[in-house]
């Protein structure tokens, strides 16, 4: 029986949504404006995972071009069901003022990391929808309803509907089954029949420091339902000194061997050492991620196992331990496809924008919008794992006006970035140049210092060396051989979910190779190798 380290994902992994097929598990999460939508992660023991699936990888299932910040993909949920999988998202296009403008669908697939269907439309009520499958072969449709009347409390309640897979629509009378209690903020619902009694569980208090989870249950689907007598199920809020913050958002699994787990969502804050108090809990750059806990059950009610806050490390499943092949640290664009760790950013671009055919061995990146745009990025990126790291690229790039610029970005969201790339000088050239954008404030850190590339140089190297709560940039002409540190030093507290202004801010820091070019000429970039390497494990 193996020891499970929380997190189980680490970096932005949101809502997790677990399921069981036979006897393998599977998490679904949320991507937000990251496409493709939704990852998939697979395991046999619940303690090792692999990236599995990205299901939502045509604009017929989603298109973003022009969702907000933290809008798109919010809270998907997996299940199996009828031999097949069956897969609920929301995509959200509007996030701040009154409303929530979310659209929420159903994709289905015969196999976890096939091709999935063309989106069934289910309803715009509000967001966090799941698919519920009776045991008498019925279905019905879940999620929190939104009230954007003034002085209402938005958060209205959980409604109920049921679904007719046949005629591929809800049908039926919607009922708000469940109010929520006095922790108020009530969304995420999960619905599960168990012993008799049907039992709701929702995420309560807010995605930041107040988050939990709550249970209810009910002999009777319609309700009405009674709260868990100790309420919350799981949660972080009471105790500040656990590393496992956040906590909530969860759903539950029954394994092969009849025992039973919760993964929810947790963050972890970084030392508090030189940083300000705008938060008293800190700051978590890696995003909100998947923690998973054991259950046990007293009086038909579901406890975790140890108390309701969560474990660092748990006792995982009586399942012998299956380990995956480590992931490579280094990818030569040698394929004809992007790993599944890259993403874009609200749609997929084609061959135009990304290719990997146009110089065999190379990510190619044709220029397009600014980082700030929330349109057509040519940017390829992947999230923040580790508060310790250092990613690497290989670029070469011919800029001919100060409008194109191609190199390494670290991101947050349209208005929180930095980014250290080759652009082109009127006196000097091609240079080496650094941009940030600090919530919507811009600075050019090396104006009037820029760094000469000597003409001889083709490629040039770009590293960001990331240490626990600050990150640094590199570049090396020589292929690698001898590094040069720019000696400007950033805050990684400044690319997490807590810094952020304004309604976007549910995602992590991202790394990764873009290329601009705001002239409309489209000049591209090669990008020769992308590495990522964790320093250790925290």
């Amino acid at each position: 029986m193996a020891t499970i380290q929380n997190p189980i994902l680490t970096g932005f992994n949101p809502d997790p949504s677990i399921c069981r097929a036979g006897e393998d598990y599977y998490i679904a999460v949320s991507t937000f404006e990251w496409f493709p939508g939704v990852g998939i992660y697979h395991s046999k023991d619940l303690k090792n995972w692999r990236l599995v699936a990205r299901p939502l990888n045509r604009l017929s299932q989603l298109n973003m071009m022009g969702n907000p910040d933290s809008g798109g993909i919010w809270a998907p949920a997996l299940s199996y069901s009828d031999g097949k999988f069956w897969l609920i998202y929301t995509d959200v296009k509007v996030t701040e003022g009154q409303w929530k403008d979310s659209h929420n669908y159903l994709v289905t697939c015969d196999t976890i990391d096939g091709e999935w269907s063309e989106p069934i439309y289910m309803n715009s009520s509000g967001f966090d929808p799941s698919l519920f499958h009776d045991d008498d072969g019925r279905k019905y449709f879940v999620n929190m309803m939104w009230d954007h009347r003034v002085g209402h409390h938005n958060f209205y309640g959980i409604v109920l509907q049921e679904y007719s897979h046949e005629e591929q629509k809800l049908i039926g009378d919607a009922k708000v089954i469940f109010k929520g209690t006095d922790i108020k903020l009530t969304e995420a619902p999960h619905l599960y029949k168990i012993n008799g009694y049907y039992y709701l569980l929702t995420a309560e208090g807010g995605t930041k420091y107040d988050h939990q989870a709550t249970i209810a249950r009910s002999k009777d689907l319609w309700g009405d339902y009674e709260v868990h007598p100790e309420n919350p199920l799981i949660t972080s809020m009471p105790y500040p000194r656990n590393r496992l913050q956040k906590a909530g958002h969860a759903s539950i699994v029954q394994t092969h061997t009849n025992e039973w787990f919760l993964v929810h969502l947790t963050g972890r804050p970084l030392p508090k050492e030189g940083q300000p108090l705008l938060d008293p809990r800190g700051f978590c750059p890696l995003g909100r991620e998947t923690a998973i806990q054991r259950l046990e059950w007293k009086n038909d009610w579901p406890y975790v196992v140890g108390g309701n806050q969560p474990s660092l490390e748990i006792e995982g499943p009586a399942i012998d331990e299956v380990k995956w092949e480590e992931a490579p640290e280094k990818d030569d664009f040698d394929n004809e496809t992007l790993n599944l760790n890259f993403q874009t950013l609200r749609i997929p671009l084609g061959e135009d924008i990304v290719s990997l055919t146009d110089r065999p061995g190379h990510l190619r990146l044709y220029g397009r919008e600014s980082l700030t745009s929330k349109f057509t990025q040519s940017f390829v990126a992947r999230r923040w794992q580790h508060f310790n790291f250092s990613a690497e690229t290989k670029v070469s790039f011919n800029p001919t006006t100060f409008q194109q610029s191609a190199g390494l970005v670290n991101y947050y969201n349209t208005q929180n970035w930095t980014s250290f790339h080759i652009s082109w000088h009127e006196d000097k050239g091609r240079i080496l140049e650094i941009m940030a954008c600090d919530n919507f404030t811009f600075s050019q850190p090396l104006h009037g210092s820029e760094i000469e590339i000597p003409d001889n140089v083709e490629y040039v190297n770009l590293r960001v060396d990331v240490k626990t709560n600050t990150y640094e940039y590199s570049y090396s002409f020589d292929g690698g051989e001898t590094w040069h540190t720019v000696p400007v030093q950033f805050e990684s507290y400044k690319l997490s979910d807590d810094y952020i202004q304004g309604g976007g801010f549910f995602t992590g820091a991202f790394v990764g190779m873009r290329c601009q070019d705001t002239s409309g000429q489209n000049n591209y970039a090669d990008f020769d190798y992308f590495t990522y390497k964790p320093y250790q494990e925290n």
